[in-house]
Formats: C-alpha cells, structure tokens, sequence
C-alpha cells in the first residue's frame, strides 16, 4: 500500500466503499478510553488520544509512565508571547510522540467568564481575540509535528456546577463575539485537526446536537476534522444527525447498534455517516494511522528547560519596592514560608492532571541555589485539604520488600485476578489491563516509614465502600459517595475520610486498603480511582504563624509561598470563593508586620485576593508552573532571568467588586446577560477599578514607548498596520509587551469602552530600541449583525502597558 500522507491524499471515499455500515458506524464509537477502532482490511490502525493540555498523559495514568509536566495555561498565556505557545506546542508534541499518542486533548480555550470557574487554570484568557492569537499558536506547534491538536470544549463552557445538564442562556451577538471569536483562528487559520463538543446546553440544545457544530463551524468556517464528544457526552442517538462525529469513550455508548438501525430505518441518512467517517480517515491520514508507513520522529528542543523557561515567561511580577531581584551575594538569611513551598503545586486537578517525574519545590531550589545562605524554612499555615499520596521513598511493598504498595484485584470470592506493584499510592485507572468491571474489590497494601515525627491523618479518598486497616486494625469502614453527580469529580476529586495517627521517625506503620466495588454506580463502572495518604493535621495555626513570624524577623529577606489547593481550583466543581484558604492572609500579614523585604509568591492558578498587597515588599505570580516550577522562581528571583508574565486576565481587589461572578445555574440555566461586556470590558463598563487589569506585570527593565503611528485606512481588503517606538531605558536587557486597543466615541451599536484588538513583544538591550508593529485588521473593529459588520469613521487606538493604562493615542479610519 502506498504510504499516505496530507501530500499524498488516499481515496478516502474508495475506503469507505470497502465498508458495511455496521463497520462505519463502530468507527464512530472509541474501542476503549482513549482510543478508536482500527480496521485491518483498510489499512487503518487504531488512534490514541490524550489529555492534556498542560502535558501529555498518555493512555495510563501512572507514576511508572511518567509525563514532561508543562505550566499551566494560564501561565503560557501570562507570556503574551504566540511564539513560546508555539514551542509549546512542539514540546507537547515530542511528548505525545514518545508515548505513542496521536491526538492531544487540547488547547482548552473557553473564556475567563468569571474568576469562579473551576478550570479557569486550564484555559488561556478573558479576551477572545487574545485567546484566539495563542490558540492558533498553539495548535500550529502540535500539528506542524504531525500530532492532532483538539481545541475545546465547544463552546460557552465557562463553568463547571452543572455542566452536564446546564443551558447556556446567551445572546447570538456575544456566542460570536466572544465565546466562538476565541475558537476561530484555531480552525479557520491554524486548520485544527479536531475539536470537542462540550457537555452543556446552548439556547435550549445540548452542544453534541446543537447547530452550532454546523455553523459555523463547517460551513463558515471550513472545518474539516474530527468533532469528538467530551466524555460521555453524546447522550442519544440523534445527535448523530448533528455535526457530531466520534463518541468517547467506548466501546458501549448511545451509536453503535441503535445507530445503525436509525439509518436503516431511514432517519439518519447514510451519507451523514459516511462524512463522519470520511472525516476519521482523514484525521487518521494525518497523523500517520492510514498506511504503513509510522508517524514521522519529531523534533524539539529540550522538555524540562524549555518547561523552565516558560515558567519564567509566565509569572508576573505584580508589585515590586525596588526588593527584586535579589543580590545573593549580599544575601546571609532567607526564611522560606508557607507549605507550598514544600509541597508546590504545579498544576491544576481533574483531567488536565499528568504525573511528572520529579517535581523540585521551592524550599529545595532556594537551598540549592543559594549555597552559604541559612534558609530556613517554617510552615507557617497549612494549606493542604485533601490527602497526599504517599512517594515509593516513604513506603516499602510488603510482596517485593522494595519500594511501592501491592495492588490487587480480586473476584466475589477473593480470588486473585490481576496485580500491580505501584511506586506511590495516587491511583487512577481508565480501562487498560486491570479488570476493574470484573473485580469484586481493590486492595492496596504497604508499610509506611515516616522520616520525621509528625502528627498526621492517614485516610482514603475514593467513591465507594472503604476499609483501611493501620497495624492490623480496622480504623475506616465507611460507604464515600460523591460530592455531586458529576463524573468527572466522582473520580478525580473524590470525597476524602481520615483517622488521626502520631507517626514517629523510622517507626514502621503497617496500611491496608480496600474497596468494595459491588455497591457502585454503574456510570463508573470501567474506571476506577483512589488515593491512600496521609494530611497534616494542624493543633493551633497561631502558634504556627508566630513560629513563621518569629523566623521571617531573623532572616534578611522572607519568602511566603501561598496559593490554593485541590478542593480550590480543579475539574469537576467550580470555586466558592476567591480568598486564600485557611490561614494564609494570616501568615503574610504576619510576617510582613516584622520584615518588609517580605516576598510573596502566588501558586494559584486563578486570582486570588490578596489584601495585603500594599504591605509587602514584592508580589510574584507564579501560577501553576509546571514541574520547573521551583528552578525558575529562583532564576527570576535572583534575576536570572526577567519575570517575563503579563496577566491574560483582571484580577480583583474584593470579590464584590466582580462584575461577572455568578457560575451556578438557577433552574439549571446559566445567563450569560453580560453579553459582549466580559472580564476588563465588563470593568471598564461598571467604572470600577480592579487590583490589576488586564496586561498588568513589568519586568526589571524600564522602557518607554512613543511615536504611535498608523499607515492608513483599514478596510475589508486591506489591512492597516500600527508602529510604536519602544526604547530600554534601564540598566540590564528585558521584555516590554505593548497592548493595542480600541474605540468608537458616539459608535451607533453598542460596544465595549474598549477592546484589545493586538499587542507586540518587544526584547531589548540596555539603550536598544526597536520599531514595533501591530497590523490592525478589519474583523478586529467589526460588531456581529447577523453578519461581520464595520461601521464606517474614526475609531481611537490607544497603546500601553493595561487595558487601562494607554497613554498613547492615534486616529484610524475604518471604510467598507
């Protein structure tokens, strides 16, 4: 057979000839979690997919198959650089090559709506042209290395109470202007290979059924991939007469059978089926899976540096009183506080999670970093909620004697039919060869061997019945359900149960876990996850924060890590609050009050408040940065490198400032009444004032920009193209991003105050100057009418630093 390729197209319709329509149809449904049927007689293997999008996973879940963990994409946004998001992507896709997958689920690209979203972390930004500038990026890095990029998820999911049954109430105008703008460039310019349907409703039709997945997606837009469902959610069989293509995951779901009795009853045309799967062969052609022939080796640079680097050009230096960067030489103490800096988190929860092979805190880098420097280090405020899986280090398998736990499967008569020696005890399985729908119960067992004296809870997290024995005594016994109905959350966030135990340094403590898999929902059934851990417990959070203060006034400089954790930001529920959990306001307060060369680093990857940030030395956002996370807050600390972030979104002073909070349906509907007026917009129009606006964040270096120009009218046949002057007037080389915006005095439709329409990266060295250009297309000055229109005269276009700070002005013209 001759090797396809995009060069070489395959008679695709000749295929689908050679195939009965009960294969066709099985094509549209996965062979298992994570990926589709292959047919032989076609030359067709089967296709792997995998989330992402901040790592590529691979088709276990596991410690033993770890995965390069990259920033989060708020983070990658904070770069305002599509250059970095590019690399990106070529980093994912070298990654999703060396573990065998074809298609990243990812980029996720719904819009910073409300800060409360669950899995604001996960996605880039509240500006749609903006999130589209680093979409499109993005997927050019992964699919210019042969792999699919999968932007998601399709579309207003901006939320996630409810989100398998709750209907987006939104306006025609803004589904256009904001919610579809962000998807465009993806599909109309970068040509992505997939897209994912969401799990809600829009106006009244669940998104796997809506009109939407035609137009515009098809017919507007030219898409021709794969629309893939989120998992489980295709839910009946007539959304195969949408522009809905493969069900996941497999093999059971609402097609297969009952699919091809509605095409033979006539009410599923098969010509809608054989699109679908022409669709699939072509996907299938692309990424190597049509043929003989492999997919071609990819190459990119370095994983783990290029994760450092992009660290760094995520985080934001938010306040600075001349504290950073450091001078370590000068440097005698340093007190590192807070248990993010021990336990950091480098990513957010739910199915965006992937399993590195290290992970290096900030606590360690400091040491490591700093030789001769007394770091000392105090919790201050404990911030974990849920359990921490326990390190293969911490624990010995009582089978092999070696590091790890035992994990066995078992029948309805104890019978042993499948185990797993584990290097830690953080379990997920989806599919694979454990035969969990076969099982009666899961065991794991292990001897715990502390390192220290602590007074800790060791517990389970699971949906399902629980036991846990500790030195052969029954202390759980307990049915956990979920927290919600949602799926998601049921397994990747399930409810957690403890008992309290006084460990003791090298005092083996004996764990034994089951869980009885006869009583669960069927809607798991296939999947399975559980956590065996332990968490602190915290006696007086007084005597704590004394003790952090008491180190931060004997040291130099104090360093407080705070941030949120997995009941905060993850899958599967959205927040309840913006505020730091427990005691850490308590903690910087604190410490600021004894040492003003106080530096807060912000681990969240969403805004949090901070009402102390007036008070301190300096604010670092690091948001969750990827398993460098650690080395590249030293390298900007110690001005190694410049903290090169800008934020992607408007981060609040007080939570009843929000303008656009509410996430939870009301009668299982989300009103989406703000319509176009989102995140720095919907400021601008409530004339209030945020902690920081959109583009807020500078680096080491001082600049100025001048002479903002503009070469002419902008109309729909040409575009107008913007220049700026940017000069370094500092004393070491930095980056200046500058922001271009938008407005329409005495316009005749409504409109934002004003809107980003493009910014430039400019790197310059001390006394460098540089001439920048922005171009300024038509699409970007036109309002949605049932139709792209352009009003016609004079718009103003302001440049700077925020979407609020634009002192430089110039004239365009706009013409049809």
């Amino acid at each position: 057979m001759t090797t396809p390729s995009v060069d070489a197209p395959v008679d695709l319709d000749a295929l689908i000839a050679r195939l009965s329509l009960e294969e066709k149809v099985e094509l549209l449904t996965g062979r298992d979690f994570w990926s589709t049927v292959p047919i032989e007689s076609i030359g067709l293997r089967s296709m792997t997919l995998s989330d992402g999008p901040s790592g590529v996973r691979g088709p276990v879940w596991d410690e033993r198959s770890p995965s390069l963990n990259l920033p989060s994409a708020s983070s990658l946004s904070a770069s305002f650089d599509p250059a970095v998001a590019y690399r990106y992507g070529r980093v994912a896709a070298a990654e999703a090559r060396r573990k065998g997958v074809d298609v990243v689920l990812g980029p996720t690209i719904n819009i910073h709506r409300s800060p409360l979203g669950g899995r604001h972390f996960e996605a880039f930004s509240e500006d749609p042209r903006f999130t589209a500038d680093l979409a499109a990026a993005y997927v050019n890095g992964l699919q210019d290395a042969g792999v699919g990029a999968t932007p998601k998820h399709y579309v207003a999911n901006d939320f996630e109470t409810e989100r398998y049954t709750a209907d987006v109430q939104v306006s025609e105008r803004a589904l256009r202007e904001v919610y579809l703008l962000a998807f465009e460039r993806a599909i109309v310019e970068s040509r992505a290979w997939l897209v994912m349907s969401a799990y809600n409703s829009i106006n009244g039709t669940t998104a796997t059924e809506n009109d939407l997945l035609t137009s515009p997606l098809v017919d507007e837009w030219g898409f021709d991939g794969v629309v893939v469902s989120d998992w489980t959610a295709v839910r009946t069989v007539d959304s195969a007469k949408a522009d809905q293509h493969l069900v996941m995951p497999g093999p059971h779901g609402p097609w297969g059978a009952a699919l091809v009795k509605a095409v033979r009853d006539g009410e599923v045309p098969e010509a809608a089926i054989d699109d679908k799967v022409r669709r699939l062969l072509r996907l299938a052609q692309r990424v190597g899976a049509l043929g003989d022939s492999a997919a071609a080796a990819v190459e990119a640079e370095d994983g783990p540096t290029f994760a450092r680097e992009a660290s760094a050009e995520g985080m934001v230096l938010l306040e600075n009183r001349g504290l950073l960067p450091w001078d370590a030489s000068a440097l005698r103490s340093v007190a590192v506080l807070g248990s993010n800096a021990e336990q950091a988190r480098t990513q957010g929860g739910g199915s965006a999670t992937v399993v590195p092979e290290r992970v290096d805190p900030p606590l360690e880098c400091l040491v490591k970093a700093l030789p001769g420097v007394d770091v000392r280090y105090s919790v201050g405020a404990i911030n974990q909620v849920g359990l921490a899986g326990l390190q293969g280090d911490a624990i010995v398998n009582p089978v092999t004697g070696g590091p790890g736990a035992r994990v066995t499967f078992r029948d309805a008569d104890g019978g042993e039919l499948f185990f797993e020696d584990r290097l830690a005890t953080e379990f997920v399985w989806f599919g694979g060869d454990a035969p969990i729908a076969a099982s009666r119960r899961v065991e794991t067992d292990f001897t715990l061997v502390p390192k220290a004296d602590a007074e800790v809870e060791i517990g389970c997290a699971v949906t399902g019945h629980a036991r846990l024995w500790i030195d052969g005594e029954l202390r759980i016994d307990e049915f956990l359900t979920p927290e919600g109905d949602d799926l998601g959350a049921a397994m990747l966030s399930p409810r957690a149960t403890g008992v309290p135990v006084s460990l003791r340094a090298g005092v083996p403590v004996e764990v034994r876990f089951e869980v009885d898999l006869g009583e669960r929902d069927d809607a798991l059934a296939g999947a399975l996850a559980f956590t065996v851990g332990t968490r602190p417990v915290q006696s007086s959070p007084e005597e704590m924060i004394a003790e952090a203060a008491r180190v931060a006034a004997e040291s130099d400089v104090a360093v407080v890590v705070v941030g949120t954790n997995e009941k905060v930001e993850s899958e599967g529920f959205d927040r309840d609050s913006l505020a730091l959990p427990g005691h850490q306001d308590a903690l910087v307060e604190a410490v600021a009050a004894v040492n003003p060369r106080t530096v807060v680093i912000v681990n969240a990857g969403s805004p949090v408040l901070m009402p102390w940030r007036e008070r301190v030395g300096a604010v670092l956002l690091g948001w969750f940065g990827g398993q460098e996370f650690g080395h590249a807050l030293v390298d900007v600390l110690t001005g190694v490198v410049e903290p090169g972030g800008r934020l992607p979104t408007t981060w609040p002073a007080a939570e009843a400032d929000v303008p656009v909070l509410d996430v939870t349906p009301v009668d299982g509907v989300v009103r989406y009444d703000e319509g176009i007026h989102v995140g720095y917009r919907a400021w601008l129009r409530a004339d209030a004032t945020p902690a920081y606006w959109f583009g807020h964040g500078a680096g080491y270096a001082t600049f100025e920009a001048f002479d903002l120009t503009v070469d002419g009218p902008v109309t729909a046949d040409r575009d107008a193209t913007v220049e700026v002057t940017v000069r370094n007037t500092g004393d070491r080389a930095g980056k200046h991003v500058v922001q271009l915006f938008a407005e329409r005095e005495d316009s005749t439709v409504e409109r934002p105050v004003r809107w980003y329409v493009g910014h430039a990266v400019a790197r310059l060295d001390v006394a460098e100057e540089a001439r920048l250009r922005i171009v300024l297309s038509h699409r970007a000055l036109a309002h949605w009418d049932g139709g792209w229109q352009v009003e016609g005269g004079s718009y103003t276009l302001r440049a700077g630093t925020t979407a609020a700070e634009l002192p430089l002005t110039v004239e365009v013209e706009a013409r049809d």
